[in-house]
């Protein structure tokens, strides 16, 4: 879809907003409305909601948070790739881009926009996305190319990059210090599986036991807000 401006109500394109805060959902839903050319049509405040929405609104674009309860927006992004292939994501999130963006990116989303931005950013994002192009900062962009451009074997940037989507979002739990049964909650998943997901984590980190993985998880939590 080649982006363009519009005139008429009827004719702006339509934005679907999938947030589970509602003080930010609605900010952004009134930020994207007061813009000439969008409109929100829909609105979720899990993948479950975010995909009726979809079915129900036909949205043109959507803005996804990537921390959602239950199916997490990774998993979320996945789905809508399979399902609507033709419907471009923008990730939307408050952690590190670097270990993030790419992630997102290869599960389908269109664009990685982190909450500290300014919401100018994101009518920025609506826009390139629907050019058809990819929408990521500077930072991100220029480490993507390099990774492509320098003929190398492939090599882990960030230790964490062994960990599959489900497993970070584990990891990151772990950090700000939930146990095993809160995480299953947050999840909405078995205490067994969150148990099988620690020791894979554990193995590809090479930790020792859970005291070490507690450590290093919340060191990793604590550099990210400190960065």
């Amino acid at each position: 879809m080649t982006y363009q401006h519009f005139q008429t109500e009827k004719d702006r394109i339509k934005v679907l907003v999938v947030d589970d805060h509602p003080i930010v959902r609605f900010g952004l839903i009134n930020f994207i409305n007061e813009d000439k050319d969008f409109c929100v049509c829909g609105e979720a405040d899990n993948a479950h909601n975010a995909l009726q929405a979809i079915q129900e609104s036909v949205p043109d674009v959507a803005i996804i948070d990537i921390r959602l309860k239950g199916q997490s927006g990774i998993e979320l992004i996945k789905n809508i790739k399979v399902r609507y292939p033709d419907l471009p994501v923008i990730a939307l999130s408050m952690y590190d881009e670097s270990i993030y963006a790419e992630r997102l990116l290869c599960a389908g989303a269109k664009g990685y926009i982190m909450k500290q931005e300014g919401c100018e950013k994101v009518i920025e994002g609506l826009h390139q996305v629907l050019d058809g192009g990819i929408y990521v900062s500077d930072k991100i962009r220029s480490k993507i190319m390099n990774k492509y451009i320098e003929k190398k074997n492939r090599m882990y940037e960030s230790p964490l990059d062994v960990l599959s989507d489900r497993e970070l979002e584990v990891f990151r739990l772990i950090g700000q210090g939930y146990g095993t049964r809160q995480i299953a909650k947050e999840l909405f998943l078995g205490i067994k599986t969150i148990e099988t997901y620690r020791a894979h984590i554990k193995s590809k980190l090479q930790l020792k036991n859970s005291s070490e993985l507690v450590r290093y998880a919340i060191r990793w939590g604590q550099s990210k807000l400190c960065s």
